[in-house]
Formats: C-alpha cells, sequence, structure tokens
C-alpha cells in the first residue's frame, strides 16, 4: 500500500495551503515542506517558527507588492492561528 500526497497532507495536522507556504519561505519541494511542517507543528516552539515562516511571506509579498498573494497569504495565517490553540496563548 503506498501513500498519495493528499494522505499525507491528511495526516499532518497542517493543510496544503500551509505547507505551500512553509515550502516558499523555505524554498522546499511541497513533500519536504510537509515533512518538517508536520515536525514543526507538533511542537510549541515549531508551531511558533510555522506562524513566523507565514508571516514573512506576507511580508514578502506585499513588498512584491502581490496584494493577491498577500491576502491568500492573511487567510492562511488565519486559519493556521485558528487551529493551533498554543498560538493563541498570551
Amino acid at each position: 500500500m503506498y501513500l498519495s500526497l493528499q494522505d499525507c497532507i491528511d495526516m499532518s495536522d497542517l493543510t496544503e495551503e500551509e505547507i505551500l507556504a512553509i515550502a516558499e519561505h523555505e524554498d522546499l519541494s511541497e513533500i519536504l515542506a510537509l515533512e518538517l511542517g508536520s515536525y514543526l507543528v507538533h511542537t510549541p516552539r515549531g508551531e511558533k517558527r510555522i506562524k513566523r515562516m507565514i508571516q514573512d511571506d506576507i511580508k514578502h509579498a506585499q513588498e512584491q507588492g502581490d496584494h493577491r498573494r498577500s491576502r491568500l497569504l492573511k487567510s492562511v495565517l488565519r486559519h493556521y492561528l485558528e487551529h493551533h490553540a498554543t498560538l493563541m496563548e498570551p
């Protein structure tokens, strides 16, 4: 039995968009970003690192004048924050 990319995404506790943001930030393929993200998302420190990656991607999109990408990434960040409770703590 083989796992598809979608199977791996489904098991990662991240959305595909969150994984793609990690891939963009770290200049990785989607599968490597999935592996990194899946590891990071299971620790409070790693969750914060993913949050910073997405925030960096937003900043980069804004600097490039890519407002569409910036809006998309803000939506990704909002979803990420809503689903990772330790990030909402003070």
